[in-house]
């Protein structure tokens, strides 16, 4: 786990405007902040370099790109190893509607979040999955309305 990161108030300010808009020029952002450009941007590099900023992406709009659906893959397992456990990562990360993979405690070994056109895109991915690994129980859920989906984090809790 990594070590937190000791931020001040205008750090927490200026990732809570980056995380608005990655792109909003430094001389605003150190505008809004209430700092000169040198500091901000100082300030900007150190977020990056200790890691608190991971990237900068465009987000895109999964409908615009004919990917308009969410399914959320519940998978069980009866074998725990570190091979299968490697096996599954790499069949993951080879499937790219595949966007989002956890391992989880309680009854559910991992959850997934796949996107793609429709039905039969999924099943498409579903095939491919369990072409790759073994898998002993898998329940998809289709998502009806996506009611909150953000890519910022709550600041509130950052060590200062």
């Amino acid at each position: 786990m990594r070590k937190n990161v000791e931020l001040d108030a205008k750090d927490r300010q200026i990732l809570a405007i980056l995380q608005e808009d990655a792109l909003r020029p430094v001389a605003e952002v150190a505008e809004r902040v209430g700092l000169t450009t040198t500091p901000c941007w100082r300030r900007i590099q150190r977020l990056e370099r200790d890691g608190v900023i991971r990237r900068r992406v465009a987000l895109l709009d999964p409908a615009a790109l004919n990917v308009p659906v969410s399914v959320f893959v519940s998978i069980r397992t009866s074998q725990h190893s570190a091979g299968w456990l490697t096996q599954f990562r790499r069949a993951v990360e080879g499937i790219p509607e595949i966007v989002e993979a956890y391992r989880m405690s309680g009854e559910v070994d991992y959850l997934l979040r796949v996107v793609v056109p429709d039905i039969a895109g999924y099943d498409a991915v579903y095939k491919q999955l369990i072409e790759k690994i073994e898998l002993a129980d898998v329940t998809s859920s289709f998502s009806m309305e996506e009611m909150k989906h953000t890519t910022a984090l709550p600041l509130e809790y950052a060590a200062g």
